[in-house]
């Protein structure tokens, strides 16, 4: 055991003899006391300039269409502008992996669909790990899919589709907004339930696989509902069912899928906010308490609203249990299909 005696602490005209490993000890306490105070500042602060907001999918998807109107209440709270950047491509893993390489300052964010966590199911290996290099800020919000087909097409209900995918395993084509995106994993989904194997047809985005269903190129696309509700209230697509077992205020009309012969189906689609991994904590808490301000905004859940989403609020550590659960079911449904990893 170390002993000091009092010339250790001798003070007078000249500097008191503390020991080297002292001083050391002094200045890292005095290092983190001043870097944490700094760092609640800085959130205080915090926006001092324009946010960018990285949306890994194409204009008119479910996440870009979310994401833009959090942007404009966060710009309009926070009197700074909120950029969206759409950077689509490889099922969402180029905007990402931009986020990842951010400075983690809180004015890079994503916003990025249930393909976040389709993505770590469907993939042999990331670019980067979505669960070490980002933090989970917040749940924006729930939406069912939509099962689409074309209104001229030749099936008007989920029976026909079925028996003819029993009829031609492997030949009925079903759409998707890419390779692992989460509609690619929910159609998969739905072939299990329905014990059929059909044609995997990835597209760039929503937006190409709804007007390819129109078409008729494709016997169905498992659509974000708040993407293809135009389409639908405009006659020019035929709604097949919801994924979820409740009905969507919405589309009313349209049964669940789970009310079709496909008990206890029930699966949706759902967008979240990332921020760099090493963003301090004290600005995590300030977005996902703006967020969460806003989602209780009544403008916003109209908007929500007449697009079937959900505004769930969630604190950063729930998102982030639900993030990872939200893996495992993904991981759960490739391995059932024998999906090899890409």
């Amino acid at each position: 055991m170390t002993t000091f005696s009092r010339s250790h602490f001798a003070t007078g005209g000249r500097a008191s003899s503390i020991p080297a490993f002292m001083k050391r000890s002094l200045k890292f306490t005095a290092a983190v006391l001043f870097a944490g105070i700094a760092t609640v500042a800085g959130a205080q602060d915090y926006p001092t300039k324009p946010i960018r907001m990285i949306i890994p999918l194409t204009p008119g998807s479910g996440a870009d269409i979310a994401g833009r109107i959090i942007a404009k209440h966060l710009g309009d709270a926070w009197k700074q502008p909120v950029i969206v950047e759409n950077r689509a491509g490889a099922g969402g893993q180029i905007g990402t992996q931009a986020v990842v390489k951010a400075d983690a300052d809180g004015y890079t964010l994503l916003v990025q669909s249930a393909s976040h966590a389709a993505n770590s199911a469907i993939y042999k290996s990331l670019p980067y790990d979505p669960l070490k290099e980002l933090v989970d800020v917040a749940l924006l919000g729930v939406t069912p899919y939509v099962m689409v087909t074309s209104k001229e097409g030749p099936y008007k209900n989920v029976k026909l589709l079925i028996e003819a995918a029993k009829a031609k395993p492997g030949d009925i084509p079903f759409a998707s907004a890419g390779v692992g995106s989460s509609t690619h994993l929910a159609a998969e989904y739905f072939a299990q339930a329905a014990g059929v194997k059909m044609l995997h047809i990835p597209y760039k985005g929503s937006p190409e696989a709804i007007q390819d269903s129109i078409a008729g190129r494709t016997s169905f696309y498992m659509a974000p509902i708040n993407t293809a509700i135009g389409q639908l209230k405009e006659g020019k697509l035929t709604a097949l069912g919801v994924s979820t077992k409740r009905r969507a205020d919405v589309a009313p009309d349209v049964p669940p899928l789970a009310d079709q012969g496909l008990r206890d189906f029930d699966i949706s689609l759902w967008f979240g906010m990332w921020a760099p991994a090493a963003t301090p904590p004290a600005i995590v808490q300030k977005l996902n308490a703006q967020v969460t301000a806003i989602l209780q905004n009544p403008e916003v859940r109209e908007q929500f609203a007449k697009l079937g989403i959900g505004p769930v609020p969630m604190k950063p550590d729930e998102f982030a249990k639900f993030v990872r659960s939200e893996i495992a079911n993904y991981q759960r449904i490739v391995k059932t299909a024998d999906i090899q990893p890409q």
